[in-house]
């Protein structure tokens, strides 16, 4: 049986999988870098709490997202889609730019511009590469191609870190990362260049600039297709889940695992690897069609090892004052638990994103495509909010541990996904599935 990985043989493919990888990959360096200079540096400058610096940095990034992704949308509906992606690499160049000035003198006010214009190339980017993959692949090729794109953006979120926390390890640290960003960026846009011409789907498009009127009109046209509507909400119930977990990991690898900045990134990987290895079994498990038969399996995989990793990280017991290393802290009773947990986690989410985004591609009406990717964006970003909101209710108002959040988080995807599974079936009967005009293929 022929496996994704043969679409790396196509031009179509190859070119938009590493202009996004690259994507992904300069945005973490870049975001893991500031996020090191506001904690170790900055904040002791401007005289600020560390933590408001690194909310204030979360929120710029995310607020593009809230402002533009259904004018974005728009866009990459209306103008051919290999031109519009180069035109933003040229733009994410002249930002890190920007963030190279930033870093190098220490203008801190610089840096968060460049951080929210950062936000805002991929808000732009994100319509383009979602719409770009049901147009460029062929039928059976379309959960393959989203596995990998999965698999790639998991990867290029973890090595950004790692090289941002490499970087900032050697001599003259801020030279090293401007120049890592501005050549990671370079590369990006060259690989754009072999990106193939794309048709516009709806050229003759009259565009609302007006960014308020057009985001209430995307989500109401989304609101009148249900079963795309319910579709993208499980899309953001996976972001809220993971920034749940994922923005919690730094601090219980540190409290109740006593590990150091090694154990961070490890756990970081167990995941990310849990997440790639699923996605990319999505392809074979599905035997290749758009299908959500699953779904059932990634929402049960979600809730049974939220709550196992509650367990497991409640029957601990380290009694180390000093941070331990991965070698040391493997030796404790019951760590080997958490790992799979969390790698599992991982893998579960593999099985129950890759489906939905297939599916959110190959139902979303051609001429609107991009324009339900902006939705998505827009609904992406106000779960991956609200679960920042939650994990501060929880923890802070209700004083409960990150073991109980995780516990809660568990429990609340089951009742969710029950939710979510049962609409979907209902409204199936009626989706139907948008077939792509032989002649919107692009050639490889």
């Amino acid at each position: 049986m022929a496996t994704q990985f043969q679409l790396f043989r196509h031009r179509r493919f190859t070119s938009m999988f590493f202009t996004q990888f690259l994507g992904a990959f300069n945005d973490n360096v870049f975001k893991q870098a500031l996020i090191l200079v506001l904690t170790f540096s900055a904040a002791s400058k401007m005289g600020v709490e560390i933590s408001i610096l690194n909310n204030l940095a979360a929120m710029l990034f995310i607020l593009p997202y809230f402002l533009f992704s259904a004018l974005a949308g728009q866009l990459a509906d209306k103008f051919e889609k290999s031109k519009l992606t180069r035109g933003l690499k040229l733009l994410e160049l002249a930002i890190m730019l920007v963030a190279a000035v930033g870093f190098i003198f220490e203008l801190y006010p610089l840096l968060f511009v460049a951080l929210f214009l950062m936000g805002t190339h991929s808000t732009f980017f994100g319509p383009i590469k979602y719409a770009y993959l049901p147009q460029a692949m062929h039928g059976n090729e379309l959960v393959g191609a989203n596995g990998l794109f999965q698999m790639g953006t998991s990867l290029a979120i973890l090595l950004g870190m790692i090289i941002a926390g490499v970087l900032a390890q050697l001599t003259n640290p801020l030279y090293w990362v401007s120049a890592c960003v501005v050549a990671i960026a370079v590369l990006g846009y060259f690989a754009a260049r072999y990106i193939p011409v794309t048709p516009a789907m709806q050229p003759n498009l009259t565009v609302n600039w007006n960014i308020f009127t057009t985001s209430l009109d995307t989500i109401k046209y989304l609101y009148s297709l249900p079963y795309l509507f319910f579709i993208i909400l499980g899309n953001s119930w996976f972001w809220f889940y993971g920034a749940t977990f994922l923005t919690q990991t730094p601090e219980f690898s540190k409290i109740i695992l006593h590990g150091n900045e090694m154990v961070v990134i490890f756990l970081l990987t167990l995941f990310s690897v849990g997440v790639s290895i699923g996605s990319l079994l999505c392809k074979t498990l599905t035997k290749n069609t758009v299908s959500l038969r699953l779904l059932p399996f990634g929402i049960a995989g979600l809730s049974i090892f939220a709550i196992d990793l509650y367990l497991s990280l409640s029957g601990l017991s380290i009694t180390s004052e000093a941070l331990v290393g991965i070698a040391e802290l493997s030796q404790v009773a019951g760590s080997w638990r958490v790992f799979l947990d969390l790698f599992m986690l991982g893998f579960s989410g593999g099985l129950y994103i890759v489906p939905l985004y297939a599916s959110m591609q190959a139902y979303a009406p051609p001429s609107h495509r991009a324009r339900v990717v902006g939705a998505n964006n827009i609904f992406n970003a106000l779960f991956m909010v609200t679960a920042a909101i939650f994990a501060i209710v929880v923890l802070n108002v209700l004083q409960f541990s990150l073991p109980q959040l995780f516990l809660i988080t568990g429990i609340l995807n089951i009742i969710f996904g029950i939710f979510l599974y049962f609409k979907l079936r209902k409204h199936s009967r009626n989706a139907i599935i948008q077939t792509q005009d032989p002649d919107a293929h692009v050639s490889a």
